[in-house]
């Protein structure tokens, strides 16, 4: 009888342990990932805990919240780079640039205190929006292939973008997979089509009006932190007007130390290399010119420096800003290169932080 009995409460027992394994295993188990969807990113909200955790961005695809976070940034000019829907370096500088600015406590992470912050200076409009294919969109003009050698690039008439994808991505500060990833089976190419883009500021192109330059805020500061990798801007008061990731330097050629100032802008410039640069896998033993357009070397504008061949740039790899090393420069994306160009007076003081 009593051989019975243990027999019956070690079964008990065997299926209350297997119960509780699958309760345990069920709690563990990660909740679904949003959709990627307009109305989910636009209604994503900051929650301590639960969103904190999912929103680290590591589940192989883009997150709601995240992009929210990135448009909101972008929009007070703390740029986190290509705007990827994805937990980063860029993202978690720009984050802490943003909080310090606005008197909150360092964090590489989303508080409520910095997502009421990022709401306040982001504004209540959506943070991605409908935006309709032109012809002028579609038509271009696009260079077929931008050849990967510099010496070869010289021989291309323009530097222009090679499709509607890499353009409209460029012109919404995002990276083109995200794109792609929010207009599933839409043809990028074809004009009236109706696609989800980030709801920023476009990026212009041409060369902008003089009279109205530099805008405000005006810039009269600007810090380059070559161990941050990072470019910080700042108004005459000294108030932090805006941020962004950069490329600094190289082996080859590193980036310098000290003060200097701005000495000039160019917009849409063309790129001449000198043989005595000596880059990695460029051959040539004379100077050529690389014709303008945002796949040029230094991208679409160059913020000339007082210290010879050196100056702040855009780039033909957004996606690469902040993880990659410059020739010797300070490298930004095309959009963070204009806008600083926009706003920063001739004669600028140029700080280079080494540590």
């Amino acid at each position: 009888m009593r051989t019975a009995w243990l027999r019956a409460c070690t079964a008990l027992l065997a299926v209350a342990c297997l119960n509780g394994a699958a309760e345990a295993k069920r709690a563990r188990k990660p909740e679904p990932a949003p959709p990627l969807t307009a109305e989910a990113i636009n209604g994503a909200s900051f929650a301590p805990g639960k969103d904190a955790e999912r929103a680290k961005g590591k589940a192989g695809r883009p997150d709601p919240l995240l992009i929210k976070t990135q448009v909101l940034l972008d929009r007070a000019h703390f740029y986190p780079g290509a705007i990827d829907g994805r937990d980063g370096d860029n993202l978690r500088k720009a984050l802490s640039a943003f909080a310090v600015a606005q008197g909150l406590p360092a964090t590489t992470k989303l508080t409520p205190d910095v997502w009421d912050k990022l709401q306040a200076a982001g504004g209540s409009e959506p943070a991605v929006k409908d935006y309709t294919i032109t012809e002028a969109d579609a038509a271009g003009p696009y260079v077929e292939k931008i050849p990967p050698k510099m010496e070869e690039q010289a021989d291309l008439d323009a530097l222009g973008y090679t499709n509607p994808r890499e353009m409209l991505a460029e012109r919404f500060h995002m990276q083109r997979d995200l794109l792609s990833a929010l207009n599933p089976d839409k043809p990028l190419d074809k004009a009236g089509t109706a696609i989800v883009v980030a709801a920023v500021e476009p990026m212009e192109t041409g060369k902008p009006s003089g009279k109205d330059l530099p805008r405000d805020p005006k810039v009269e500061r600007v810090e380059v932190d070559k161990e941050s990798r990072d470019v910080r801007a700042f108004a005459a008061d000294g108030k932090l007007v805006a941020y962004y990731p950069a490329s600094i330097g190289s082996t080859e050629k590193p980036a310098p130390s000290g003060t200097t100032k701005v000495k000039g802008i160019a917009f849409n410039p063309d790129y001449t290399y000198n043989p005595k640069y000596a880059f990695k896998g460029v051959k040539a033993k004379e100077k050529f010119t690389i014709k303008p357009g945002p796949n040029n070397p230094v991208g679409v504008v160059w913020i000339d420096l007082a210290i010879p061949s050196y100056g702040i740039h855009g780039t033909p790899e957004p996606e690469k800003v902040g993880k990659t090393e410059s020739h010797g420069c300070i490298r930004l994306t095309n959009w963070n290169a204009r806008d600083l160009a926009l706003h920063v007076a001739r004669g600028a003081k140029v700080e280079f932080k080494d540590d």
